[in-house]
């Protein structure tokens, strides 16, 4: 796996390159890999707050 932000970048770098070619496909795709790679981030997150409330209920026993 890529590392964190990579995705956003990657859509960053496509977004940009899309409107100065006028390419709106471009344009269309470089946001959706920046929402991707949000969405992924947020996913990330998550599970890393469930796997510490998990760890402070195991320690609670």
């Amino acid at each position: 796996m890529a590392g964190k932000g990579t995705e956003k970048a990657k859509g960053k770098i496509k977004e940009a390159a899309g409107k100065a070619m006028g390419n709106k496909r471009m344009e269309s795709e470089g946001k959706t890999d920046q929402m991707k790679g949000k969405a992924r981030d947020a996913a990330d997150t998550a599970r890393e707050r469930a796997e510490g409330v998990r760890d402070s209920l195991d320690r609670d026993k």
